[in-house]
């Protein structure tokens, strides 16, 4: 049986501190000049701010600058592709995102895999999401909105950041658990303005993106995403309470080539964690609306597979491709 999320979550943080093997000679010769960060975004888009984050720290930590360089295009693809042809010895690697597992299912033609293509050596950062509703919709909570939603069965809209984005997967999965039929109304722009005036009825939303809205009351927060209810909006439920096992969470990670030495990737993934121990880190995330989610490489590595295993049953299930 596949460890749920969270078993997963709790074994790879609780490994995070078991001590280092002792180094090799080419780990203690590593790094001897500048590293390369590839993030598969824009600049100025999250995983670019938290990359140009954990890259500095671990300028500070190694000893050498780690320069952050934006391969935007193809979902992130572009970026993954040039970090599996790099030579293995830890001076290329990836700032990854939950997309780029999405992306092994969503694109037919790829010539790799994200997931067994490249060693996923830190765990980084976990991104709640929030489900979203006008405040013109009658229902006050998940179960509301289920019963709604069953009784109007096609007749409400279910809005995206586009086909295979985070917030259409989340929401496929939550059509999927509650059994509900909702018209999925992919976008290439901004939907919160046709969310707030009631056009489409419903979204699964990043919490940086929802929360101001929400405390605007210019929308209804029914359900946060996590297992657990957050800090950040305490009143509000989480979706499981109503759809039992409902889980779903951006996160943050590090890839590099596979084949990079175990000393070298263990290296690199003590200074994120020691990173991700820092106050000034931890608020610094927190004020994207992210956590600190630090593991092991093998730790890490487990829990990539285990989110391929669980997305690519609900993309395949929800017929879902790269536009």
């Amino acid at each position: 049986m596949m460890p749920s999320r969270r078993s997963v979550l709790r074994l790879a943080a609780g490994a995070a501190a078991l001590p280092l093997l002792p180094q090799s000679a080419s780990s203690q010769a590593w790094p001897s000049r500048p590293m390369r960060m590839l993030v598969g975004f824009p600049a100025g888009n999250a995983p670019d701010i938290v990359a140009r984050l954990i890259a500095q720290s671990l300028t500070e930590g190694l000893g050498q600058p780690v320069v952050v360089e934006n391969r935007p295009g193809a979902a992130s693809n572009i970026a993954t592709a040039e970090v599996i042809r790099s030579a293995p010895d830890g001076y290329t690697m990836q700032m990854t995102v939950l997309t780029n597992v999405f992306n092994t299912t969503l694109y037919r033609n790829l010539n790799f895999s994200f997931v067994t293509d490249m060693a996923h050596i830190a765990g980084v950062a976990n991104a709640p999401f929030v489900l979203v509703v006008p405040p013109s919709l009658p229902v006050k909570s998940v179960a509301e909105f289920v019963a709604h939603a069953k009784a109007t069965p096609g007749k409400l809209n279910m809005g995206s950041g586009g086909q295979g984005s985070a917030t259409h997967i989340f929401g496929e999965l939550f059509k999927a658990m509650a059994g509900v039929d909702l018209l999925h109304v992919p976008y290439r722009g901004p939907y919160m303005p046709d969310l707030i005036s009631g056009q489409i009825q419903m979204v699964v939303a990043p919490i940086p993106q929802a929360l101001p809205l929400v405390r605007d009351g210019k929308l209804r927060a029914l359900g946060v995403t996590t297992a657990k209810r957050l800090a950040s909006l305490p009143d509000v439920p989480t979706v499981a309470e109503t759809v039992k096992g409902y889980e779903a969470i951006g996160w943050y990670g590090l890839g590099v080539p596979k084949g990079v030495p175990a000393d070298i990737a263990g290296r690199i993934n003590a200074a994120i964690n020691k990173a991700l121990a820092d106050p000034k880190v931890v608020a610094r995330l927190a004020g994207m609306g992210i956590e600190p989610m630090p593991m092991t490489p093998a730790g890490f590595g487990k829990f990539v597979e285990s989110e391929a295993v669980k997305w690519t049953k609900v993309i395949k299930d929800a017929g879902a491709v790269a536009e």
